[in-house]
């Protein structure tokens, strides 16, 4: 399976993973780039759990405890991923006017879409799927 074939699965949980994998990049660099160290660590706070979330494959291969592996799967809730990704647009909307950061405003573009996908596909009775790049099934399994 291609990624051109999940982008037309018309899968909402794959655009919000989608989303989701960019605003980590993105996360990451402008906090680098920031020079408010505040709202730096905020970022990267954000980047790490998304990484648990959004890339099935890291959980498999590093070693966590019961109690963090039973925290991310409440996450394989297309609601629960909603919730997440909207308390983690919140926050940096908040970066971006309280900060005057200007720069944050792509990742908080990108979280509010994620959020926006998850939502719609919650709403459609859609599981979150991951894509078979990220070390998912992708929409092979559900097409």
């Amino acid at each position: 399976m291609s990624i051109a074939d999940e982008f037309r699965s018309g899968n909402f949980s794959l655009y919000g993973q989608w989303c989701g994998l960019i605003s980590i990049v993105t996360l990451i660099i402008f906090s680098i780039i920031s020079f408010s160290i505040g709202w730096s660590i905020i970022a990267w706070i954000i980047a790490f759990l998304l990484v648990f979330i959004e890339v099935p494959l890291c959980m498999k291969c590093c070693p966590t405890s019961q109690k963090f592996d039973s925290f991310f799967t409440k996450f394989h809730n297309s609601w629960f991923r909603t919730g997440a990704y909207l308390v983690f647009c919140i926050l940096m909307w908040i970066a971006v006017g309280a900060g005057h950061r200007t720069i944050q405003c792509v990742s908080a573009i990108l979280l509010t879409l994620a959020a926006i996908s998850y939502g719609i596909a919650a709403a459609r009775g859609q599981t979150p799927t991951s894509s078979t790049i990220t070390g998912g099934a992708g929409v092979s399994t559900i097409v």
